[in-house]
């Protein structure tokens, strides 16, 4: 699969990946930043997200799988893989399918655990946005608001909402795919291996996504991990503590 990407600045390879939900735009402000200290930042829109393919099947291995393949396309030598909650989970399982191939590895704010389903109110409002007859995003916001209370998250949902050629909304999410595998995206890492490269384990102080019982699991898999806590940040640690989150990045790649 082809995946979208836009590309900032020029230098080492470094690959981002977004969390459910998102899409490769979330990204761009922040990837400028990370670009000015010498890297060519690749913002990726996985499958059935943004303006990359959609597609019926959905899970961690064929994620991998098309990152694997826009690597090779780009021909990118060993690229520093950053992924966010299940971006986080796909440069894992990338790691553990394909060794040797990328030069560090950042998750920001997600563990190699199982979660359990916990979007099934977004979803259920998602798909109570009666796109043939919106009139406006005002009007989806508002039956949104019926199902996911904070605004903040309601405005992130809403990026996804676009205008069609034929002047109707549409959702640039997959969300018939995304309904019906959403317990694949709480899976645990398959085909596990210890990962010798480096490895920085990035989560928010007010999140509960890396819990300090977590820590043992994942050096056990990780063995060259750093564990950095963000002062301040929530699950979207990028988005909440933009600064925060750039200098642990930068203090771990050089």
């Amino acid at each position: 699969m082809q995946l979208f990407f836009r590309q900032v600045g020029t230098g080492q390879p470094l690959i981002i990946l977004h969390g459910l939900f998102g899409s490769c735009d979330n990204w761009l402000t922040i990837s400028k930043t990370i670009a000015d200290q010498g890297f060519a930042v690749y913002l990726l829109d996985q499958r059935n997200h943004g303006r990359s393919p959609q597609n019926d099947d959905f899970n961690y291995g064929l994620m991998a799988a098309d990152l694997q393949g826009f690597i090779a396309e780009h021909q990118l030598t060993k690229p520093i893989l950053v992924g966010h909650s299940m971006g986080g989970k796909t440069v894992m399982q990338y790691a553990m399918n394909y060794p040797n191939t990328f030069h560090k590895l950042v998750v920001v704010d997600m563990a190699p655990k199982f979660y359990p389903v916990h979007h099934t109110a977004i979803l259920e409002g998602l798909a109570a946005v009666p796109l043939a007859t919106l009139a406006s995003r005002q009007a989806a916001d508002a039956i949104l608001a019926q199902y996911e209370p904070n605004v903040g998250v309601r405005q992130f949902l809403l990026k996804n909402l676009y205008r069609t050629d034929a002047g109707a909304f549409g959702w640039r999410i997959n969300l018939p795919a995304i309904t019906t595998h959403i317990e694949l995206i709480g899976h645990a890492l398959q085909n596990q291996r210890i990962v010798s490269e480096p490895t920085l384990f990035m989560r928010g102080q007010n999140s509960d996504y890396v819990l300090d019982t977590d820590i043992p699991d994942i050096l056990k898999l990780f063995p060259k991990a750093t564990i950095d806590t963000i002062a301040g940040a929530g699950h979207w640690v990028q988005a909440e503590q933009p600064e925060g989150f750039v200098t642990s990045l930068m203090r771990f790649l050089q």
